[in-house]
């Protein structure tokens, strides 16, 4: 019983967590905020392991001046975001598609997650 409610603790601490860390973080409601959170996302061209927020490569440059442009003239971010794409190629975003394979990149950890909380629960239930 006591693992249980371990288990029930941890579990409502993470929600917990998860919610103030979703109710606190910024919304993109500036210009600058906007342009920074872009920024962050795209991977310098040239640079190994940076974004274009943290290089000062010709390439980076280039990039974030697109950016600023393209934050100007309107584009949501997923425009700007498939612009960069289609210019340089998928794999100048940090982050992986969520599209295609690139959704197994966010779907097998999650479900790996999954199985070992139910086999959790059913040696538990065993050792009962």
């Amino acid at each position: 019983m006591n693992v249980l409610r371990s288990f029930w603790l941890w579990a409502v601490a993470l929600l917990v967590v998860l919610g103030v860390a979703l109710a606190v973080s910024p919304a993109a409601s500036s210009t600058a905020t906007r342009i920074a959170h872009l920024e962050s996302l795209v991977k310098c061209p040239s640079c190994e392991d940076l974004s274009v927020a943290e290089s000062n490569a010709t390439t980076a440059v280039a990039v974030r001046h697109e950016i600023v442009a393209d934050v100007a003239a309107g584009k949501s971010d997923a425009q700007i975001l498939t612009s960069i794409e289609d210019a340089y190629g998928t794999s100048i975003l940090l982050s992986p598609p969520t599209s295609g394979l690139g959704v197994l990149l966010w779907v097998v950890p999650l479900l790996v997650v999954f199985v070992l909380v139910l086999v959790g629960l059913r040696l538990r239930r065993r050792w009962r």
